[in-house]
């Protein structure tokens, strides 16, 4: 096998396939990016792939022998980042001995490969649920949501984002235990009435791994001015396909939670707020909050101003005043800090809806525009007095 393509384009590929070649692996040569060259198209082509998440790119170049190889994927980034950039960068394989020369304008390297017919094969959908998804569709999904998923390996299936692609809207929920993030995205008049809002037997509902979506956020950014991206299903297997690029993953087993009976029918108070501005009033709590137990207490007395405090024992307390609709009794709640930051920080509506009962029981943030569109539901705090 022998290439010749632009030093930029290589090392944009690597970087790209190596987020799914394995940290870890369990055989030596899950270590190693499969590359492929095909001289009739002038196409080439690398693969990460660690038995979950699977990465493939291709790209332009001046192919003057077909073949493939695996090369170790940190040696071959790191070689090829320090190259000189947008310089001719040559690779030649020696297929007998696996032997892996790489010539710039300023020096070679040489590397030992491992044969490609080793390297697991990419699993490629060939029956099961094929869509047309919407990049900026798909894209608001996950970036509304994705934060609220869990870290605890132990809660396998709550590590990821569950997604229901729906006739006229997608459907995305994330929860960890303590809080609920659920985004519809699509015809907002559909999504208004949200009588129309049923789950049928013949939608598609898949949880993808919060790993695997961090790499397909960043396919989709790219795609997103493309008017659809192909995704497939079968077998607890996804596969993303946009041009010239395809991410396969696995997809986590399990029926996901029906979240929606843990949102409230009813609150009986609803406080409105102006969402730049109880984020920068939490921001600045959040220094005190942080360095104890991040706990943020919000008040209400009889006032048209709420007061947001935080108390860190031993070492200070904050407090500002907030201005905010509501009508009805006082009452106080707490909540995680962070927690109610991360949510808020997803809501793009000029004002936001704090929907509450009591302060033991879930509250609700919605945005004030599209009260359907985004549902952020956090467990209150428990403070002793």
């Amino acid at each position: 096998m022998e290439i010749i393509c632009n030093q930029n384009e290589l090392n944009n590929a690597i970087q790209l396939v190596s987020k799914a070649v394995a940290s870890r692996p369990t055989h030596p040569i899950l270590a190693n990016i499969l590359l492929t060259a095909d001289e009739g198209t002038n196409k080439i082509s690398m693969t990460g792939f660690d038995l979950n998440l699977g990465i493939q790119t291709s790209f332009d170049g001046t192919v003057k022998n077909s073949g493939a190889i695996t090369i170790p994927s940190k040696l071959l980034s790191e070689i090829v980042n320090k190259l000189p950039n947008e310089t001719p960068v040559s690779l030649k394989v020696e297929e007998s001995l696996d032997n892996i020369s790489i010539k710039s304008d300023r020096g070679s390297f040489n590397l030992k490969g491992i044969p490609s017919d080793e390297y697991p094969n990419l699993p490629f959908v060939e029956s099961g649920t094929s869509l047309n998804i919407d990049p900026s569709s798909f894209l608001k999904a996950l970036k509304t949501t994705i934060f609220a998923s869990s870290n605890d390996d132990s809660k396998q299936l709550l590590t990821g984002v569950n997604f229901t692609f729906k006739t006229n809207y997608l459907e995305s929920a994330s929860t960890d235990g303590h809080r609920l993030a659920v985004a519809l995205i699509g015809n907002e008049e559909y999504i208004k009435n949200k009588e129309n809002l049923s789950t049928n037997d013949g939608d598609l509902s898949v949880t993808i791994p919060t790993r695997s979506l961090r790499e397909i956020e960043k396919l989709v950014s790219l795609k997103s001015s493309e008017n659809s991206i192909k995704l497939f299903y079968d077998k607890g297997q996804v596969v993303f396909i946009s041009s010239n690029q395809i991410i396969t993953t696995r997809t986590l087993e399990g029926t996901y939670p029906n979240y929606s009976q843990l949102i409230p029918d009813s609150f009986s108070k609803i406080l409105n707020f102006n969402t730049k501005k109880l984020i920068d009033a939490l921001e600045r709590i959040a220094v005190l909050a942080d360095q104890q137990s991040s706990v943020v207490k919000i008040k209400i007395d009889n006032t048209d101003l709420a007061s947001i405090s935080a108390d860190a024992q031993d070492i200070g307390n904050a407090n500002e005043l907030l201005p905010v609709s509501y009508s009805g009794e006082n009452f106080d709640i707490a909540f995680n800090v962070r927690y109610l930051l991360e949510g808020l920080k997803v809501i793009s509506s000029e004002n936001v809806l704090l929907k509450c009962n009591i302060a033991t029981t879930p509250a609700v943030f919605v945005p004030e525009d599209n009260l359907n569109s985004f549902t952020y539901l956090v467990m209150p705090v428990q403070v002793r007095s």
